[in-house]
């Protein structure tokens, strides 16, 4: 058991609090190994009503996994790395599919591994500080945890123009395009969770009871432009939309893409292409597993990386440099399936 993570049972309420607060919360193998214990116990424990997933201190809800590790592995053997992605997927998978009703308070920064933490939940609280993105082309990564499943998902070309820039969004935003269920101000939430705490059984009504109406989301009027701009599925295809348009906006978006990993983005685009098609979250999940032992073989994540985490310069070297030189070959060969033997799997226990 790790104090990285605490989880407990409140009253008929399973608890998960991240508790890395000098990390923002983020996730570790151990953290998410924990947590697939704990949620595999409560779902036999027949006292445990509900799920509340928070975090304990600081004002970050989860900034993600630790990339510093996966990147430090992937220099290597990858095989550190490798092992993450797959407890790391499994707890995703089991959140999704869990039975009993889990309610994840998103109050803060919520970005790659917390995204994937939270979305799965029936239930998703945003308030007035939650910050979401998925800001894995900056790093050289890619829009995993699920993002496959839930991006397309999300109105018109949203999840797209989410998983290729990078873009942060607020919690108006968030409520306004589905991501989130619920808003409410972050100073009601301790008053939320105790009234949850004291009648588990009502979570959805002292849920419903207690949202308010966000402001008006600023991502709702970038709408129509997201739409017809990022409307392809081809890289270079949005980037001469943005190039033509001319506009003030699609002249920012093509300065913040010009700065991610064309890799990532390529990878992104086929990523929610093939998710959108998937009628089984667990097969979204295989698919992005062997995207992810393929992508940490490749230059950019390792790169990314030391710009924008070890070296903090936020000028990497990306390779290939342009989205011409990403060619279908290479996106043909990270979409590649692994091996049987290699494949990610469920948990053996949501296996029948």
């Amino acid at each position: 058991m790790t104090d990285q993570v605490l989880t407990f049972i409140e009253n008929g309420v399973g608890r998960i609090r991240l508790n890395r607060p000098k990390a923002l919360h983020a996730l570790t193998p151990e953290m998410c190994g924990a947590i697939n214990d704990a949620l595999l116990a409560w779902s036999k424990d027949d006292t445990v009503v509900a799920v509340m997933i928070d975090h304990a201190e600081g004002r970050g809800f989860c900034a993600g996994g630790d990339i510093a590790l996966i990147a430090n592995s992937a220099k290597g053997d990858c095989v550190e790395a490798e092992h993450f992605f797959f407890v790391e997927y499994r707890m995703n998978h089991l959140l999704f599919v869990y039975e009993k009703p889990i309610v994840a308070f998103i109050d803060g920064i919520v970005m790659g591994g917390g995204v994937g933490l939270s979305l799965p939940a029936r239930h998703r609280v945003v308030t007035e500080r939650t910050i979401f993105a998925m800001p894995e082309t900056g790093i050289g990564l890619f829009p995993d945890v699920g993002g496959g499943w839930f991006l397309p998902r999300l109105p018109g070309r949203t999840g797209a123009w989410l998983a290729a820039t990078g873009a942060r969004i607020d919690g108006a935003d968030c409520r306004a395009v589905g991501l989130a269920t619920h808003y409410m101000t972050s100073d009601k939430l301790d008053t939320v969770k105790d009234a949850i705490l004291g009648d588990p059984q009502q979570l959805l009504a002292i849920l419903d009871d207690n949202a308010e109406t966000p402001p008006p989301s600023k991502l709702e009027a970038m709408r129509p432009d997201i739409d017809r701009l990022f409307a392809s599925g081809r890289l270079e295809e949005i980037l001469a939309a943005l190039e033509a348009d001319g506009g003030e906006w699609a002249a920012k978006q093509r300065t913040v893409l010009d700065s991610k990993s064309p890799q990532t983005i390529k990878v992104a685009l086929r990523q929610l292409a093939e998710g959108a098609a998937k009628t089984d979250f667990a097969d979204n999940m295989r698919m992005e597993y062997g995207i992810a032992c393929h992508v940490i073989r490749r230059p950019d994540l390792v790169e990314g990386v030391r710009a924008v985490i070890f070296d903090k310069d936020n000028a990497p070297k990306w390779n290939p440099a342009t989205p011409e030189g990403v060619t279908d070959a290479i996106i043909e060969a990270i979409f590649a399936p692994l091996p049987p033997e290699k494949q990610w799997t469920p948990l053996p226990e949501l296996q029948g």
